[in-house]
């Protein structure tokens, strides 16, 4: 086996405004909770049923902080991509407790505001390149204009 992966993708809606808040280090990070939905139909009722989990996001990713901070709110529709962690901490009664959460991290994360409120929102930006041509228009005419000129028949 080469490798394992680590990667969660959800498409949901906020519960709550995001907290944001500034740890000791200086750094900010995010937290909020994305409730995905399933609807199905009961076949023996043909009943319409639902249901709804709830996951826990923390944003790390500061590019994607700023954007939380200033586009997010109660019931916006995401879509993420992120690592699922798991973290063990003590309550005050000192019992063990443990968390699982989807955390978006500079390089590995994914945030896409997928409704708008009326206003202009904007695309959201991740920490990955551009794919060649889609953010300069010249050179997506000139990658075009090469692959014409390349554009033979391969005889085989």
């Amino acid at each position: 086996m080469a490798g394992s992966l680590n990667k969660v993708t959800l498409i949901g809606n906020l519960g709550a405004d995001p907290e944001v808040r500034t740890m000791g280090n200086g750094k900010k990070v995010a937290t909020f909770s994305l409730a995905t939905t399933e609807n199905w139909t009961d076949k023996s009722t043909n009943e319409r049923k639902e249901s709804t989990e709830w996951h826990r996001i923390v944003v790390f990713n500061e590019v994607l902080l700023r954007v939380v901070e200033d586009y997010v709110k109660k019931g916006s529709k995401l879509y993420l991509e992120g690592n699922l962690q798991t973290r063990k901490w003590q309550d005050q009664s000192g019992q063990d407790r443990y968390t699982t959460e989807i955390v978006v991290q500079n390089f590995r994360g994914t945030l896409i505001l997928l409704d708008s409120r009326g206003d202009s929102t904007p695309s959201i930006p991740n920490d990955r390149p551009e794919p060649l041509g889609q953010s300069n228009p010249e050179v997506a005419q000139t990658t075009e204009a090469i692959a014409d000129e390349f554009d033979d028949e391969i005889p085989f």
